[in-house]
């Protein structure tokens, strides 16, 4: 017997005019795939997991039109669309990796699924912990974890060879994030688990892993409420004990989940992909070392080049709203391609092109990597400044780092609107 196909990529190829989201030229090469896309309009009918039509939008300036229009919304259960929530692409997306009932207002209720009012009050809930000083105050400690953790890359070499992404790229992140948000160090690696389990879209391992999360976090807000500290965690306490309406149950687990897992995945793997491509640009390398000031403008431009997250989630149309000719009626589904939207040969020159002197100096951010709009990152600046602190150091301690393994080696799953390395080989010499 043929082995069952599985629930995301049973649709692949039912409509041939309307690519899936998981047709195979779409996951091995997003760049070639949704550029392909891109060059036939701004606006391209294309299908989601469950075979659900769905929008692309595939250009720069539509990307942004659309990210911070408020005619579309995050929340798939929003009385504007009047409809059951239950007939969303999400929710349908929920019910096939085996989320259980109970636990899916934990995934559907998070930050990233709101709307203003709500939207701008868990935002502010967690603001002042991502402002400009605070990032910047925690500039010494992120460059301390991140000199121990290249002091001791040579203990996990093999034959000469590390693992960047299991020693340094996800360790300094989860550091840094588990640190601000309150979470014990003997719990990250556990942490690191789950966030893979969740990105794989495998139902077996989201049908347990996501019920072990969720215990999880109950537990350690049980426990820290008898012995409240400074942590981001203390402050949620804090604020939903004197005041539930501002903060529900619900709302304080899945800001919890949402910031400790986009707090390091995203980043972990902008230092990985980063790193690649530096190491395989060693004319935009040469131009790194002869200048380190160049760092925050790199960063912009590995982000826009080679950035982890290639799509925003789902929105929504409220209304019936003309976009580049294309008329999107209400209860639309749009999908944002941020991977096609940053090599958009209309607003960049030669985008295919690394170069890491593209972004002028004190400008205002011109790519999309980190959003736009309402829900533009709220941990973008961290990102940025861990990004920075990544390669830089990565660079002063060992300056003749090279790839371990060819280019054409290093494997990359194929997960939709992730573009993430299982490993990156090093040889640091």
């Amino acid at each position: 017997m043929s082995a069952s196909p599985s629930p995301l990529t049973e649709h692949v190829g039912k409509h041939p005019d309307e690519p899936n989201m998981m047709d195979p030229s779409l996951l091995n090469d997003p760049f070639t795939g949704y550029g392909r896309l891109r060059e036939q309009g701004p606006i391209v009918r294309g299908r989601f997991f469950d075979d659900a039509p769905v929008w692309f939008v595939t250009r720069f300036e539509e990307v942004r039109q659309i990210l911070r229009d408020p005619r579309f919304v995050n929340d798939p259960a929003a009385p504007a669309l009047n409809r059951a929530a239950e007939e969303s692409p999400v929710f349908r997306f929920l019910e096939q990796m085996g989320f259980p009932e109970h636990l899916r207002p934990y995934m559907t209720g998070s930050i990233l699924n709101q709307d203003a009012p709500d939207h701008t009050r868990l935002r502010r809930l967690v603001s002042r912990a991502f402002t400009a000083r605070k990032i910047t105050d925690l500039r010494p400690r992120v460059e301390q974890i991140a000199d121990e953790l290249l002091t001791r890359l040579p203990e996990h070499a093999e034959d000469g060879v590390v693992d960047l992404i299991k020693h340094f790229a996800y360790p300094l992140p989860i550091t840094v994030i588990c640190e601000l948000v309150g979470i014990a160090e003997a719990d990250r690696p556990q942490w690191r688990k789950w966030g893979s389990d969740l990105v794989s879209l495998e139902p077996d391992r989201l049908g347990t892993t996501f019920p072990e999360m969720i215990d999880h976090i109950h537990e350690l807000i049980r426990e820290r409420r008898d012995s409240l500290t400074d942590d981001l965690l203390s402050e949620l306490i804090r604020t939903h004990d004197d005041d539930g309406s501002r903060l529900s149950d619900v709302e304080m687990v899945t800001m919890v989940l949402t910031l400790v897992l986009a707090g390091h995945e995203t980043t972990a793997h902008l230092i990985s992909n980063g790193t690649q491509a530096l190491l395989t640009h060693p004319d935009q390398l040469r131009l790194l070392k002869d200048d380190p000031a160049l760092m925050p403008r790199a960063v912009h431009e590995l982000m826009r080049w080679c950035g982890p997250v290639q799509m925003v989630q789902l929105r929504y149309a409220t209304e019936d709203v003309e976009v580049a000719g294309t008329m999107i009626h209400k209860g639309d589904n749009v999908q944002l391609i941020l991977v096609s939207a940053n090599r958009d040969p209309r607003h960049y020159t030669d985008p295919e092109r690394l170069d890491l002197t593209r972004h002028p100096a004190g400008r205002a951010e011109n790519h999309v990597g980190f959003g736009h709009g309402a829900h533009y990152c709220l941990g973008a600046g961290l990102a940025r400044q861990e990004a920075e602190i990544a390669f830089s150091r990565l660079l002063t301690h060992y300056p003749d780092v090279s790839l371990g393994v060819p280019p054409e080696g290093l494997e990359r799953p194929p997960l939709p609107g992730n573009w993430r390395l299982a490993s990156l080989p090093l040889r640091l010499h």
